[in-house]
């Protein structure tokens, strides 16, 4: 007997990179950070009284969002935290999509046509350029918009003018740009048009540019009548998302700013150069502005395989328009020089 609801059997649900559990792999599949986080995360948890976990945590994580706003130079007030940036996201689609119609890339993160089915919210999806970019005169009318700056999985960033003109395009729906990789991109945030605006929802991951994919932390930015549509969400559906330890560890992350900036200047740096080297081996990629490249080859599935035989996991779709593409994370430079060794083998 099938006990499914409707909706659930509806569902298109998102599928995420593999993710092996046994040693010996490298992995380049889900973008996470090649680097291990601040050790003032380490030195925070160790300082934690344990016997406050028999306790509820703060369930709207203030401390967390006093130290995000001012990393940000916002007031506390426009930060909202919770248990990853897609559970931000997910609240999101829920508040201010729901039975709206929302506008999205055709070719950008696969939750979010997840989440517009699960909060039956209409879709109007947008084609990219030819070139694989954003048209941001095509973003016109909607009852709102779902953008990632950069976008994924091209890395390919719109700039601040751009996201601003969108933004204006759509005064009657909210606008949400996730900005999951913003901290290896050259463009400014949209985190300061927030005040100015007051359908902008700015969605920040702690899993990127702070090393802490684990830990499941991310965080929205918008003026305060998003933030408590978020909070009316999220105490609909869990009061506490965030743990006690994720709190402490990620308000000790995103302090460290010395720790920060040296990390992703790495991973930029090492972008920037497997670039150049794949360019060289006649694999040209998107001009990215993330901790991944899109890396276009007529014999994307052959060298995913080859790659996989060789225990390097990369991402391949099996779509058109992105069939020719593998997205590869930016490891170390030692499993990048290992990656590219297996490139020049094929």
């Amino acid at each position: 007997m099938n006990y499914l609801s409707e909706k659930a059997k509806s569902l298109t649900p998102y599928v995420a990179g593999i993710q092996p559990q046994e040693p010996g792999w490298i992995k380049l599949n889900t973008n996470e950070n090649p680097y291990p986080p601040s050790p003032k995360v380490l030195e925070a948890i160790n300082r934690a009284d344990i016997t406050r976990l028999r306790l509820y945590p703060d369930g709207n994580s203030n401390i967390l969002c006093q130290h995000a706003g001012a990393h940000l130079n916002i007031p506390a007030e426009y930060v909202f935290a919770a248990n990853s940036s897609d559970e931000v996201l997910a609240f999101a689609f829920g508040g201010f999509f729901s039975g709206k119609s929302v506008m999205m890339p055709d070719i950008s993160y696969g939750f979010y046509p997840v989440w517009a089915e699960m909060y039956d919210a209409g879709t109007r999806i947008i084609p990219l350029r030819a070139d694989y970019t954003i048209d941001p005169a095509a973003y016109r009318g909607a009852g709102g918009v779902m953008l990632a700056n950069p976008n994924a999985p091209t890395g390919i960033a719109l700039t601040l003018g751009e996201i601003e003109a969108i933004i204006c395009q759509n005064p009657d729906g909210v606008v949400i740009v996730d900005e999951a990789y913003i901290d290896f991109a050259a463009v400014e945030s949209a985190v300061n048009l927030v005040e100015k605006y007051e359908n902008l929802l700015v969605v920040r991951t702690f899993s990127k540019s702070h090393s802490l994919a684990g830990l499941r932390v991310g965080y929205a930015v918008g003026q305060p009548h998003l933030i408590d549509g978020l909070q009316r969400m999220k105490n609909a559906f869990n009061s506490y998302p965030l743990d006690m330890l994720a709190q402490i560890a990620a308000t000790a992350a995103i302090s460290d700013t010395v720790y920060w900036d040296e990390t992703r200047n790495r991973i930029i740096q090492t972008r920037e150069q497997v670039a150049e080297k794949l360019c060289e081996l006649g694999y040209p990629a998107l001009p990215s502005q993330a901790n991944f490249l899109f890396v276009k080859t007529q014999r994307a599935k052959a060298l995913y395989d080859f790659l996989l035989e060789h225990k390097i996991l990369v991402r391949y779709w099996n779509r058109p328009r992105l069939d020719q593409f593998l997205r590869v994370t930016m490891g170390t430079d030692e499993e990048m020089e290992a990656f590219l060794l297996c490139v020049k083998q094929f």
